[in-house]
């Protein structure tokens, strides 16, 4: 498929696909003329790739990463390190506690959207 079909498909722009591509993040085969054509593949990919972002990774650690995600015949891959794996764990509790941190702050705007509530029946 070719890189718009590719950015409708998955619902991320041109230039984000090119800036993936850029960052080792996917790649394509190239027309004689010199398009970008993808695979099937390719959307699951930059889904990933979205998920990952989305998750506060950035993308040389995305990079690292995808290579060790599960392979498409669910197998896992052999290219993960223990490493790896300890960097992962640091991000995950990274995550956890600005989860924590955004329950703590809807918390305390409930209470301020209540206490308003009362007041503005008055």
């Amino acid at each position: 498929m070719r890189i718009g079909e590719l950015a409708r498909r998955s619902g991320v722009s041109e230039r984000s696909l090119r800036y993936y591509e850029a960052q080792g993040l996917l790649r394509a085969e190239r027309t004689p003329g010199g398009q970008r054509r993808y695979g099937e593949w390719a959307v699951d990919r930059v889904i990933r790739v979205q998920a990952l972002y989305a998750a506060g990774l950035n993308s040389k650690k995305i990079a690292v990463l995808l290579p060790c995600m599960r392979d498409a015949d669910g197998g896992p891959s052999e290219n993960a390190t223990p490493q790896l794996v300890t960097e992962l764990t640091t991000e995950r509790e990274r995550i956890d506690r600005m989860i924590t941190d955004l329950v703590r702050s809807r918390d305390v705007l409930d209470e301020v959207i209540t206490t308003a509530s009362l007041g503005a029946h008055t």
